[in-house]
C-alpha cells in the first residue's frame, strides 16, 4: 500500500513538471540540463521532468519605466533636474536573458549616461525648448545599444526640466517683463492706430467743413450778385433825382466810422457835392414862403430919417427916450446871419469819427 501511494505521489509531480502553461504575452526559458534548450510560447508545453528547468517567465508587452530625476549639467554650467520616461519591449527572451544580468537596470543606466551626453551640449534655453530633438537622440541610442540585448526602445520622453529656483526666479522675471514690453509695444500700437484714425477723421471733417462753407460762400455770392443786379435794375427803372442819391450817399458815409479800431477815417472828394446837392434839395427857401428876399438896408434908413429921431453917426439916444431908441434900432443894419456849414470848405470841417492824438 505503501509503494502504491509512492508511486501515485512520483506519477503526479512527474506530471505537473512536465506540462507547462504560458500564458499570453509571455515566454519562458528551457534549460536541459543547465543549457538552453529552447523557448515555450505562451499555450500548453511539454518538458522532461526532472531534466528540463524552466526559467522565470520574461513579459513581452510594451513597459513603461519612469526613473528618478538626474541631476544634469548644460554647456552654460547649469545644473538642472531631468525625470526621463522609457517605452520599451523584450522581443527576445533568450538575449534577455543570457546577454544581460538585468536589463532594467542595464535601460536605467544607459538613459542616464546618454541624457547627460545629448543634453551637456545644450544651454539651458535650448535644453528647455529642443525636447523633441532631446528625446530623438536618446530612443536612437537606446535602441541601438539595446538591440543585442532583445530589448526594443519605442519612445524616450522627458517628463519635466526643473532649473534651479534662483534660475527660476530669473527666467519668470524676464518672461513678466517680455510681457510687460509687448503689452507697452501693444497698447502703443493701439495708440497709434487710434490717433492715426482721429486725425483722419478730424481731416474729413475739415475737407467736408470747408467744402460746405465754399459752397455756401459760393450761394451767398450768388445771392448778392443777384441782389445787386435786382437793386441796380430797380434803381435804373426808378430813374432817382440827384437829391435822392445824395442822401442816400450820406446815410453811409456813418458806416465808415463804425468799430472801435477807428481811429481816422477819410471822406470821399464827392462828399461836397453830396452836400451841395442836400443844400439845394432841402436849404433853399419857396418864392412862395413869406420873408423871401434880401436884406434892403435903404429900406430901414429911410424909415428911421423920417422919424428924425436918432442921430447920422448913429449915436444911442438920451436915457429915458423910448421913442428914440427904437428909431436908434431900427435904423441900424440887420446883423448877417451865422455862415452855414454848406458854404465851409471841406478843408476846414473836422474829421468826423477821428480821435485826438494822445
Amino acid at each position: 500500500m505503501i509503494v502504491v501511494l509512492i508511486i501515485v505521489i512520483f506519477v503526479i509531480v512527474t506530471l505537473a513538471k512536465a506540462i507547462r502553461i504560458i500564458p499570453q504575452a509571455n515566454a519562458g526559458v528551457v534549460e536541459r540540463l543547465g543549457k538552453y534548450h529552447k523557448t515555450l510560447m505562451p499555450g500548453l508545453n511539454l518538458l522532461v521532468p526532472f531534466i528540463d528547468r524552466l526559467r522565470p517567465l520574461i513579459d513581452l508587452r510594451e513597459q513603461v519605466v519612469s526613473f528618478p530625476p538626474q541631476p544634469v549639467i548644460t554647456e552654460d554650467n547649469l545644473v538642472v533636474s531631468i525625470d526621463t520616461v522609457v517605452f520599451f519591449q523584450v522581443t527576445d527572451a533568450r538575449a534577455a536573458t543570457y546577454e544581460i544580468a538585468n536589463y532594467l537596470g542595464a535601460v536605467e543606466q544607459l538613459a542616464t549616461t546618454t541624457l547627460r551626453n545629448v543634453v551637456g551640449g545644450l544651454n539651458l534655453e535650448q535644453a528647455l525648448t529642443s525636447r523633441d530633438e532631446i528625446n530623438a537622440q536618446l530612443r536612437i541610442v537606446l535602441d541601438e545599444a539595446t538591440g543585442k540585448w532583445g530589448i526594443r526602445v519605442g519612445r524616450v520622453e522627458l517628463k519635466a526640466i526643473d532649473p534651479p529656483i534662483s534660475i527660476q526666479d530669473s527666467m519668470e522675471k524676464q518672461m513678466r517683463a517680455e510681457r510687460e514690453r509687448r503689452a507697452v509695444i501693444l497698447t502703443a500700437e493701439g495708440t497709434k492706430q487710434s490717433a492715426i484714425l482721429q486725425a483722419e477723421g478730424r481731416r474729413q471733417a475739415e475737407i467736408l467743413s470747408a467744402e460746405g462753407d465754399a459752397k455756401a460762400a459760393v450761394l451767398r455770392a450768388q445771392g448778392e450778385a443777384e441782389a445787386i443786379t435786382t437793386v441796380f435794375d430797380a434803381i435804373h427803372r426808378g430813374d432817382p433825382d440827384p437829391k435822392l442819391l445824395a442822401y442816400q450817399y450820406l446815410q453811409t458815409l456813418p458806416k465808415l466810422a463804425e468799430g472801435t479800431a477807428n481811429k481816422l477815417w477819410f471822406i470821399p472828394s464827392e462828399f461836397t457835392n453830396a452836400l451841395q446837392g442836400i443844400a439845394k434839395g432841402f436849404g433853399a427857401k419857396s418864392p412862395d414862403l413869406p420873408g423871401y428876399g434880401s436884406f434892403q438896408p435903404g429900406a430901414a434908413d429911410g424909415a428911421g430919417s423920417g422919424d428924425g429921431a436918432g442921430s447920422a453917426d448913429g449915436s444911442a439916444a438920451p436915457d429915458g427916450d423910448p421913442g428914440a431908441a427904437a428909431s436908434t434900432s431900427s435904423a441900424r443894419p440887420a446883423a448877417p446871419p451865422p455862415p452855414s456849414v454848406l458854404d465851409t470848405p471841406l478843408s476846414e470841417i473836422p474829421l468826423v469819427g477821428s480821435t485826438p492824438e494822445e
